[in-house]
């Protein structure tokens, strides 16, 4: 197993809440992380609810759940049942009162909106959420790794079987597979039916505007279908973490903002695969290439600081920031993604960093070492700017 950095923060939430719930997409290893904490254990117990076997020993779930006293349970795809959320609210407060305060269940699941409304109507003070994301690069890559690695990690993404596959062949062939389970099973099951191919053309013109400004009418209008179904289908892939919605900045400054999110497939293995494109000279051959990395770098980024606000900054007059994190600390940092070695910056972004208020500028892009620019904007690559916001 690839050690991964949120194991630490697993450990410590269990020792501290009754529940945690575990949200990652299929395939990011949330399994392996569950198992490891049970062997870790010696002591817990692990049902997979998509297996009839598992349903059928929660038959009378109160009763099950109450057998296992001072032991762990791992509930595996819990979204499967969203009945049992219920139920764990009472068992929760049954051992609470016999004097186990925490480390009850650990909750697995691949759809955020469903487990989100559940935990948030009947476990609420009862539970914490963390979310795994697929191989981080400072999971993967040494500090100093050379841009060869950083670049295969771009090409074929961070889900575990991709980036372990003997060759972009495999790993390509990989991320089709997985690509088709989700259109033929997962996601027709969140809501109204498309076809798969209609499905499949939705999350390919994702891949095609990377970056770019969410227009569902004219997604809709290309597919033949209505605006509401598009919304709806995005809405999905949001929900099971394969498609990030980035929301524009919405403080006041008198200006025109833009209002639009953008949109992103949040991992860029798999807009390469929806695109074709098995190895980096095809990739880097194709119009996507620096809106697809500026997507890859934005992931490391949100990874490494989970509790910041997220969001981009543009007017209508020019002014533009790649990305903008507010910090709970008050902190506001701008940073612009750029694919080029010698990246510049033009007077959009100096407009956009004074415009928010910056406390700190900084341009990721594919660099040799950091460096300084005028106007306190710091140059550096993107495993320094994930240490420095990790920090």
């Amino acid at each position: 197993m690839n050690p991964r950095l949120i194991q630490h923060q697993l450990v410590a939430l269990l020792g501290q809440f009754p529940a945690v719930v575990l949200l990652g997409p299929r395939q990011a290893g949330k399994t392996t992380l569950a198992l490891a904490e049970m062997a870790r254990r010696g002591d817990a117990v692990y049902l997979d609810l998509e297996l009839p076997s598992a349903q059928r020993q929660l038959d009378d779930p109160e009763a099950f759940l109450l057998a296992q006293r001072n032991r762990l349970v791992i509930l595996d795809e819990v979204q499967r049942m969203p009945e049992l959320f219920a139920v764990l609210r009472g068992v929760i407060d049954i051992r609470r009162r016999d004097g186990e305060t925490s480390g009850q269940f650990l909750l697995l699941g691949s759809a955020t909106g469903v487990l989100l409304q559940q935990t948030s109507e009947s476990l609420a003070g009862r539970v914490a959420q963390l979310e795994l994301t697929p191989f981080q690069a400072r999971e993967v890559l040494p500090a100093d790794a050379s841009g060869t690695a950083l670049n295969s990690l771009w090409v074929r993404g961070g889900f575990p079987l991709s980036w372990l596959a003997q060759g972009d062949e495999q790993s390509l062939r990989w991320r089709e597979a997985f690509i088709a389970t989700y259109l033929e099973r997962d996601i027709p099951a969140l809501g109204p039916r498309m076809p798969a191919t209609t499905l499949r053309r939705l999350w390919t013109m994702l891949a095609h505007v990377q970056g770019g400004l969410l227009n569902q009418s004219q997604l809709a209008a290309s597919l033949a279908v209505s605006g509401q179904t598009v919304s709806r289908y995005i809405d999905i892939l949001c929900d099971l973490m394969l498609v990030r919605r980035l929301p524009a900045w919405h403080g006041n400054v008198g200006k025109r903002l833009v209002r639009a999110p953008k949109v992103y497939v949040r991992d860029s293995g798999i807009a390469h695969a929806l695109l074709g494109l098995e190895n980096l000279e095809a990739v880097l051959s194709h119009p996507v290439a620096g809106a697809s990395w500026e997507g890859f770098v934005i992931e490391q980024l949100l990874a490494a600081a989970p509790q910041a606000e997220a969001s981009f900054y543009r007017t209508a007059h020019g002014a533009e920031a790649d990305l903008v994190l507010t910090m709970r600390q008050g902190e506001t940092w701008v940073i612009e993604i750029k694919r080029s070695s010698a990246p510049t910056v033009s007077r959009g972004f100096h407009l956009a960093a004074a415009d928010v208020g910056a406390t700190r500028k900084l341009v990721v892009a594919p660099v040799g070492a950091p460096y300084p620019m005028r106007d306190g904007i710091e140059v550096m690559d993107p495993l320094t700017a994930v240490a420095q916001l990790a920090e």
